[in-house]
């Protein structure tokens, strides 16, 4: 229970830290927005109209907003495509690169 409380917490802080970085990179609220929530969005959506079972759980391996949500499940843990914390840095890996990106780029335009 502990774990999916504080994971809860470091999700949302992660998803902020994946926002930034978009946000950064394309110096454009709106557009931060449609990009952040098409690439929380898209994967799921992907990985429920592909027929294969194995492309789908690596599509849910790989997507940022079904492998960090991994950190809240209390029961069913043997049936996820990840572990909970190999899920949340999923998330993380998503978000230290979008703000790798953004500060390169903000670095490359704004110097």
């Amino acid at each position: 229970m502990l774990r999916a409380a504080a994971g809860s917490v470091l999700y949302l802080a992660l998803i902020a830290l994946l926002s930034l970085g978009a946000a950064t990179a394309v110096r454009d609220s709106a557009v931060a927005i449609g990009i952040v929530l098409g690439l929380l969005y898209l994967f799921p959506i992907v990985a429920g109209v592909v027929s294969n079972k194995y492309v789908e759980r690596h599509l849910h391996q790989i997507a940022p907003m079904t492998a960090g949500l991994d950190i809240q499940a209390t029961t069913g843990l043997r049936s996820l495509p990840l572990s909970p914390w190999a899920g949340l840095g999923v998330l993380a890996a998503w978000a230290a690169g979008a703000l790798l990106i953004g500060g390169l780029l903000l670095r490359l335009r704004d110097a």
